[in-house]
């Protein structure tokens, strides 16, 4: 006889199990843009503040802080999770309304989100990281 008691998974039994699904990568990765974003908000601002505050602030956020990859870098991963955010909470907003509910076409809504997102966070990489 089978039991209906809970099972528990271990994290790599999770992560075999929803690795294989688009939607739950779609969600995994919306979830992580958030944070992602979250946390950068504090050093963007700074960097806005600062090249706002004078002219000399902006020359030194041009030359010293924009000097750096690795400040490049970081500029960068904010508005890759900015962009894959954004793409993605639209298709949970047409999920709201009531598109895309079905096994099928949430699939392919979200491999379409993944795609779109993966087009502009490399367009974004170009634009800020290699220009």
């Amino acid at each position: 006889m089978k039991s209906n008691r809970p099972v528990n998974l271990t994290m790599g039994q999770v992560l075999a199990v929803n690795l294989r699904s688009p939607v739950a990568i779609a969600s995994i990765l919306h979830r992580l843009s958030g944070v992602i974003v979250f946390l950068l908000i504090p050093v963007l601002l700074w960097i806005l503040d600062k090249s706002l505050s004078s002219a000399d602030g902006f020359a030194y956020v041009k030359e010293h802080v924009f000097g750096h990859i690795a400040v490049r870098f970081v500029v960068w991963a904010f508005v890759a999770g900015l962009i894959y955010h954004f793409v993605a909470s639209v298709r949970h907003l047409l999920a709201d309304l009531g598109h895309f509910e079905e096994l099928h076409s949430g699939r392919t809504a979200a491999m379409v989100s993944l795609i779109v997102s993966a087009i502009g966070i490399v367009a974004a990489f170009i634009w800020i990281v290699v220009l």
